[in-house]
């Protein structure tokens, strides 16, 4: 029986295939990674941070970096000096409003180009988001523990909900203890909230993993949270390997999904055939 590990390798090796032909036509589309954007000076720094992993990932992908909002260059001004097709991947882990509204908003915005841009899916769920997230709370001290908050930014997106949930559901498969979401703004439960019901359950041994790109409000917010109740707390995902391999999977995902601008479609396996915790 093919495992859940070969099969994403067999993926990749299929993806990497029609991504190199197709390199030898007009070339690849540039990614750009796409940031919220925060006035902590660490933010930027730990994205860019990120970019170079991307980069070391995928030799002479063009890699360009455009934000929501706070920081340069903003999304709407990397778009405007870009030439020919882009895929644009958020650093984002659900389908809140700056997936749905703003980002596409922004490609509006930008006006007519030479080439199109895609909007890949945000990064998560995916399994190798909870990867990520399972070792930088190991990193932060949380081993042998009996339940975990998971923080998240928050949004009124029902939809972004269902997506913090469902990778909280990854991340406690991965780590064999019960997972709750919790929300640094804009929806409930709070850490102090879900750490509480943890508790009620008779969870003793709680940690809080953090579903953020970068230091910035919501990552302080939430890091200050848990101190308070004497929780240890992960660090943003940053650079992390596991992270900038999920860039490259959304990137060369939406390449699979719409085909090539050189017309050579990109192989991969469908949603369909994969297992529930490896779809999109």
């Amino acid at each position: 029986m093919t495992t859940a590990a070969e099969l994403m390798s067999r993926i990749t090796a299929e993806l990497s295939t029609g991504l190199a032909a197709a390199g030898r036509g007009r070339g690849r589309p540039t990614l750009v990674a796409v940031a919220h954007g925060s006035r902590d000076p660490a933010a930027a720094r730990t994205v860019r941070a990120l970019l170079a992993a991307v980069r070391a990932l995928r030799p002479g992908l063009r890699v360009r970096l455009g934000h929501v909002e706070l920081n340069e260059p903003l999304l709407r001004d990397t778009l405007e000096t870009l030439t020919g097709d882009a895929v644009l991947v958020p650093l984002l882990f659900g389908r809140g409003h700056h997936v749905t509204r703003d980002i596409p908003g922004a490609v509006r915005a930008a006006g007519e180009r030479d080439g199109a841009a895609r909007v890949a899916a945000p990064l998560g769920p995916h399994p190798l988001l909870a990867a990520a997230l399972a070792e930088r709370l190991a990193q932060a001290g949380w081993r042998g523990g009996d339940g975990v908050v998971l923080a998240a930014a928050g949004s009124r997106a029902a939809r972004s909900a269902a997506d913090t949930a469902a990778t909280a559901a990854l991340l406690a498969d991965r780590l064999g203890v019960p997972v709750l979401p919790a929300y640094a703004s804009a929806a409930a439960p709070t850490v102090a909230e879900a750490a509480r019901a943890l508790a009620a359950r008779g969870c003793r041994r709680i940690g809080v993993a953090c579903c953020f790109t970068a230091p910035g409000l919501f990552a302080h917010r939430t890091a200050a949270d848990a101190r308070a109740l004497g929780l240890p707390v992960a660090a943003p995902l940053g650079p992390h390997p596991a992270l900038a391999r999920l860039v490259l999977h959304r990137y060369d995902g939406e390449l699979a999904a719409f085909g090539t601008p050189t017309g050579t479609p990109a192989r991969t396996v469908p949603d369909a055939d994969l297992p529930l915790g490896l779809r999109r």
